[in-house]
């Protein structure tokens, strides 16, 4: 959700721009940020279920917590909902 608001808000940036005032360059340096963006936000959606997952096989925090390099408080109170 949060790159949809993005997206939008630079699609938004981008239409609001004038072609004849404007200078004009390649973006391909942009377009990298924003598909490193989705990658970024797509790797955390799949981090969130794998320690759904762990969890419901009967993980323990602190298993998780030592996977991911952080406390099993840390980790409760990122991914506990």
């Amino acid at each position: 959700m949060a790159r949809t608001i993005k997206k939008q808000s630079v699609e938004e940036w981008l239409d609001s721009l004038d072609p004849a005032t404007v200078e004009l360059r390649d973006g391909v340096h942009l377009r990298a940020i924003g598909d490193a963006l989705d990658a970024l936000e797509a790797a955390e959606r799949q981090l969130d279920v794998a320690v759904a997952e762990a969890r419901k096989a009967g993980d323990s925090w602190n298993a998780i917590g030592v996977v991911l390099g952080t406390s099993r408080q840390a980790a409760h109170r990122k991914f506990s909902r």
